[in-house]
């Protein structure tokens, strides 16, 4: 799931490095071997949340898609 795997003593002595070798990629950060947590740059994180709103809004569409609908008119806006 991610680009590069760090330990949490990795991180630690070269948090700095360690951002500018991942980029935008996530980070996989270990503790005794096992995922920990996953490390995102600003923008990844960002870039995610858009995702994630803009499925959320198709899938309100979809829900909404089949009604009930309210007639309006044009003169009455």
């Amino acid at each position: 799931m991610a680009g590069l795997t760090v330990s949490v003593t990795e991180l630690k002595r070269n948090f700095a490095g360690i951002l500018t070798q991942a980029g935008d990629q996530p980070v996989a950060v270990l503790n005794h071997n096992r995922p920990e947590a996953y490390l995102l740059s600003a923008a990844h994180y960002e870039h995610l949340l858009t995702q994630l709103e803009d499925l959320e809004d198709a899938a309100r569409v979809r829900e909404r898609s089949e009604g009930p609908f309210v007639e309006v008119r044009l003169d009455d806006l």
